[in-house]
């Protein structure tokens, strides 16, 4: 059981998310018909807190080293790496995810591990901490006094108050020549060019901050949100604070990857939603909290 630590929320910075309503869903036609992004609809949110930035290595070191918790992937033993950031021995490499062989199973990856045993979180302090499943980030969450955002808060919050827009900066990818998110270039998965500099998770607050002061939030990590994940949930939404269905095939993730490219994964579109089993983590997987708000 993991146990409030009063001081915990001060590793948090984050900003007043206003209530309001909005439409959410895809405006473009351009999602996965099995991901249900559509119909469009309009949702009603109450104000909330949310973390500037997903949460880094500093901040789960510090959850880790006060309460001893170790996650899953610690647990399990092995956790899967993108195959071009992979450091470990052949040996710890145990094979390749069916209908995915870019993901290795490598063992010994976990947080403290991004990129197996021979890497440590501490080499990259603030970047977004990885290899984190749901009961993980609830851990984490139990532990400061916060909780994962609702779906609907998550698309809300990564609007950034813009309406009807394909990212959560506007329209266009790259307005001006100018990289936004950190997603892949190239011909995925075999050759990223890191034209935004990255071919991994890059730093929290590298790229522009949305109209709400989030960074992030398309792109770098997947994060994790708080409801069970239904393609056909959005046909019967509730209009005001909608928590997602009662069940579902796994959880929501939101914001897309490092690895996200339009001929493979077209998913940092602000509108865009995947899920995966509850206990499942990869090199590509965070999140960021959210608390209530009295103002």
């Amino acid at each position: 059981m993991i146990l409030q630590n009063p001081t915990a929320s001060g590793l948090h910075d984050d900003v007043i998310i206003p209530g309001g309503v909005f439409a959410m869903g895809d405006a473009f036609g351009e999602g996965y018909p099995s991901d249900g992004e559509g119909p469009v609809h309009e949702v009603r949110l109450n104000a909330f807190l949310m973390d500037t930035t997903a949460v880094t290595n500093r901040m789960f070191a510090a959850f880790t080293d006060a309460t001893g918790y170790r996650t899953e992937a610690e647990l399990y033993g092995t956790s899967a790496v993108f195959h071009l950031l992979v450091q470990a021995p052949t040996s710890e490499v145990l094979g390749a995810a069916s209908g995915a062989p870019w993901w290795l199973n490598v063992r010994g990856a976990d947080w403290a591990h991004p990129a197996g045993p021979a890497s440590h979180w501490s080499d990259s302090p603030d970047h977004p901490v990885v290899h984190i499943s749901h009961s993980d980030a609830l851990a984490y969450c139990a532990w400061t006094g916060r909780r994962l955002p609702s779906e609907a808060e998550w698309e809300y919050a990564a609007r950034g108050g813009l309406e009807g827009k394909r990212y959560a900066w506007g329209n266009e990818l790259a307005p001006r020549g100018e990289h936004h998110c950190n997603i892949w270039q190239g011909t995925f998965p075999a050759v990223n060019t890191t034209d935004d500099g990255y071919l991994g998770t890059a730093p929290v607050k590298t790229f522009p901050p949305n109209g709400y002061g989030l960074y992030e939030v398309a792109g770098n990590v997947w994060e994790w949100c708080a409801d069970w994940f239904l393609p056909k949930y959005y046909r019967n939404s509730p209009v005001d604070n909608p928590q997602g269905p009662t069940i579902g095939a796994g959880r929501v993730m939101r914001g897309g990857s490092y690895l996200c490219h339009d001929s493979y994964c077209n998913r940092y579109r602000v509108a865009a939603r995947t899920a995966n089993t509850p206990e499942s983590s990869s090199g590509n997987c965070g999140f960021r909290t959210v608390a209530a708000s009295d103002r």
